[in-house]
């Protein structure tokens, strides 16, 4: 009995210390694979560390690419406003430059007939028989009543009845043009049977004039007179030479409203002139 249970004892003592490495090499295949999970896990920790990094930088490149969008988007806006602006003073230049081309055009044209005017008036103006002036932006035809009329009379004489003709036959040419003649006079007063002031003698010599140039072939639509009397002296009356610069007759030759500067302004403001 005693050698049989020796056997039993070694058995037991064998699977007791078999038991032991099993359970051994469990921990320790157990404490391998926990330290494997450990690192797995830390360096999953560590990618997901740097990914988080990643993220946020990329979050912050695309807060700054969104305000730079903005900021861009902003600019664009108020270069477009620009723009609209610059084209819209462009518009207004080239209709100013457009506008101001027509006026000069306009200037030139008339001075261009103010010297076609002087160059037909020349022979006149050299005999000393009348001049051509501008007054208050008007041209004007100015002919001596010394020479046309007798003192105190509204009778062209027979040298002032040439003039007149001969005035009337260049006139005519100004195509469409109309055409006041003035009468003035010094401030020597007249009363008589005919004349009661000097507006009489004017306005009976105005008229004369106007008569001998529609004789003249001048059609007569194109024609008015008017007085001034004394009341417009070209130099003062206190000299013998002033008065007579003052005893006048003045063709004006009327502006045409429509060749002037704001004419268009005018015209729409007031609907028709």
């Amino acid at each position: 009995m005693r050698h049989a249970r020796a056997p039993t004892l070694a058995l037991t003592v064998s699977l007791a210390l078999l038991t032991g490495c099993v359970r051994q090499r469990t921990y320790d295949a157990l404490q391998a694979r926990h330290d494997a999970q450990s690192a797995r896990a830390s360096e999953l920790g560590a990618a997901l560390a740097t990914e988080k990094l990643r993220v946020d930088t990329l979050q912050a490149e695309r807060d700054r690419l969104a305000q730079h969008l903005a900021e861009i988007s902003q600019q664009r806006t108020t270069l477009l406003k620009d723009q609209s602006q610059l084209e819209a003073s462009i518009s207004d230049m080239q209709l100013a430059l457009t506008e101001l081309d027509r006026r000069k055009k306009a200037a030139e044209a008339r001075v261009a007939e103010f010297r076609r005017l002087l160059e037909r008036f020349k022979p006149l103006m050299d005999a000393g028989r009348l001049r051509v002036k501008i007054v208050g932006g008007r041209m004007v035809v100015e002919l001596p009543t010394d020479v046309l009329f007798a003192s105190g009379h509204a009778k062209l004489s027979k040298e002032g009845k040439q003039a007149i003709v001969e005035v009337a036959q260049l006139l005519t040419t100004l195509a469409e043009r109309r055409f006041q003649v003035e009468g003035h006079t010094d401030n020597v007063p007249i009363r008589n049977r005919r004349f009661r002031s000097n507006w009489d003698l004017a306005q009976a010599r105005a008229l004369t004039v106007v008569h001998t140039m529609i004789e003249a072939g001048m059609p007569p639509e194109r024609l008015s007179g008017a007085s001034f009397g004394q009341f417009d002296p070209a130099a003062p009356n206190d000299t013998d030479e002033g008065r007579r610069a003052n005893r006048r007759i003045e063709i004006v030759v009327v502006p045409d409203l429509s060749t002037l500067p704001g004419f268009e302004e005018l015209e729409r403001y007031g609907g028709s002139i």
